[in-house]
């Protein structure tokens, strides 16, 4: 009798022990039972803890999808875990695998350099890494990568191996998918540049100013000195009137230049504060000046190989006028608070409504900075001195501002036209721009509905104009009409939004502009920020 029991000790401690018991003859005819007791606990947690540590495994081996495997050399019969017979496709209750079946899940065309990877591995007793295919039943492909270790006996030579196979077919496949779609981007990409660069060429051939409205000799005489001076790299200075176009002239300068993939960085020198100007045009390294809490990049530095506009280059102040002639001498500077020399290749266009030459003889513009600027000068002329390109400016506003603002404007009354032909446009094209679209806005039908008693024909030489320039008289009342017409079309706005600044369906948005955009101007014009009586 051999037998396995509990039994409790006299401290009531619990053992397993083993009972091994036979009769034994007595006096040749009486038999006694000798058993022999043995305790086993011990062997029994020991036999626990292995079953606990290979269920384990087994369940780690499932999660991973990897297998454990041993290979003898000699016989080639083989040892696979539970999670090894799972991932090739077999029964784990079935015969043991042998090297034959192994290679006969082997895809065909893997199987010469699986078989050469042991042979090889064998002979120079080595570890080994592989990928391979293998074929299932159904005819499915599945990746396999594995690991091999040779154990090698007392004689030297490598008695088996011991190893892992996982299953990464999953991985193989995300890694073609990636690849496949990395391919039908490249190809979305090269089909995007190539359209890109028709849509270009199209547009090219189709008007190369297309912005810029007008067919009038004057502007035809403008839009040729464009031609002639975007191929070089000069300094150009626009002339002209406030509301002309100025910053039209100097982006189609610099699209038409081979600077034109480049970036184009302007600046107004008159809205920013004196103080401000110098860090505007050159950066400033942290810790600078109060309130420098972070180093800033300059516009010369942002606008290396592309090009600078510089509208009201007037205003900058006689300090700062060297350090500009010098990065057009030297193209050279340095940030503030910074002792090292940067460099830049930016073109400079600049443009002003002041007579600069008048400002050098009145020693408030360096002559050095003026004639260094003056390398090409073009002079914008007054929208009055190019009534024949009113009617086409007029139609292009119309039919902008009605399919931004979505109305049906499509016809302009001649007496309107007429009213808007002969009228003096002291703001240019700026004032013709906010006058049609304050029309566009009150406009409730498809007729243009112009304000024309405001409009009334002035002469220009009414004794108050000298050489083509408006006295100060005349330029206040341009600023005031400016002012008044855009005063009335945010008034107007305001109201059709109930006096709703944000938002998407804000006055701001309507208007095209940001919500801080609209703020400062209504401050500046006087409109509350809420309907009052006024």
């Amino acid at each position: 009798m051999n037998v396995e029991t509990i039994r409790r000790r006299k401290d009531g401690k619990l053992l397993t022990v083993s009972l091994v018991a036979a009769p034994v003859s007595v006096d040749g005819d009486r038999s006694e039972i000798y058993g022999i007791y043995r305790d086993i606990t011990g062997r029994k947690q020991a036999e626990e803890r292995l079953r606990r540590s290979e269920a384990y495994l087994a369940e780690g081996q499932r999660l991973s999808h990897t297998g454990s495997w041993a290979r003898c050399v000699s016989t080639g019969e083989l040892y696979w875990s539970r999670e090894s017979f799972r991932i090739f496709g077999l029964n784990p209750e079935g015969p043991s695998p042998t090297s034959e079946t192994f290679l006969r899940r082997v895809h065909p065309e893997d199987q010469g350099m699986v078989r050469d990877t042991f042979e090889n591995s064998t002979v120079r007793r080595s570890d080994f890494e592989i990928d391979y295919r293998i074929t299932m039943d159904e005819g499915t492909v599945r990746h396999i990568h594995a690991l091999g270790h040779p154990v090698i006996n007392a004689s030297g030579e490598v008695s088996e191996f011991v190893g892992t196979h996982m299953d990464v077919t999953e991985q193989v496949e995300s890694q073609a998918a990636l690849k496949r779609a990395m391919e039908q981007i490249k190809q979305l990409r090269d089909q995007l540049y190539q359209e890109n660069i028709a849509l270009r060429e199209e547009i090219d051939e189709t008007s190369m100013f297309q912005e810029i409205v007008g067919k009038s000799d004057a502007l035809r005489r403008v839009l040729a000195q464009v031609e002639t001076v975007a191929a070089t790299d000069s300094t150009v200075l626009i002339y002209g009137e406030t509301g002309t176009g100025k910053e039209l002239i100097a982006r189609a300068i610099h699209d038409l230049s081979e600077r034109r993939a480049r970036a184009f960085v302007k600046l107004n020198c008159a809205a920013i504060p004196t103080g401000l100007l110098e860090s505007e045009l050159f950066g400033h390294e942290k810790g600078a000046f109060t309130g420098a809490v972070a180093q800033r990049i300059g516009r010369f530095e942002l606008a290396n190989q592309g090009t600078v506009f510089l509208d009201e280059i007037g205003e900058i102040p006689l300090e700062l006028q060297p350090k500009l002639l010098r990065v057009l001498q030297e193209r050279e500077f340095e940030r503030l608070g910074s002792s090292r020399t940067l460099r830049t290749n930016a073109r400079l266009i600049a443009a002003t409504n002041s007579d600069l030459s008048a400002m050098v003889e009145n020693g408030k513009f360096r002559s050095d900075l003026f004639y260094r600027l003056d390398v090409f000068p073009i002079h914008l002329p007054p929208l009055r001195e190019r009534k024949e390109d009113i009617p086409l400016l007029v139609r292009h506003f119309v039919q902008h501002f009605a399919r931004r603002l979505k109305r049906n404007v499509d016809s302009i009354p001649p007496a309107t036209m007429t009213a808007l032909r002969e009228y003096h446009w002291p703001g240019n094209i700026r004032e013709l721009q906010n006058v049609i679209e304050r029309a566009v806005i009150v406009s409730t039908g498809s007729v243009l509905n112009v304000a024309t008693a405001d409009l009334k024909p002035r002469n220009p030489l009414n004794g108050r104009e000298k050489n083509g320039e408006l006295q100060i008289a005349d330029l206040r009342n341009a600023r005031r009409a400016i002012d008044e017409s855009e005063r009335q079309q945010i008034l107007g706005v305001l109201e059709q939004t109930h006096w709703t600044v944000a938002g998407p369906n804000g006055a701001a948005s309507r208007l095209g502009i940001k919500r801080s955009t609209l703020q400062y101007r209504m401050r500046r014009l006087g409109i509350p920020s809420k309907r009052e009586s006024f």
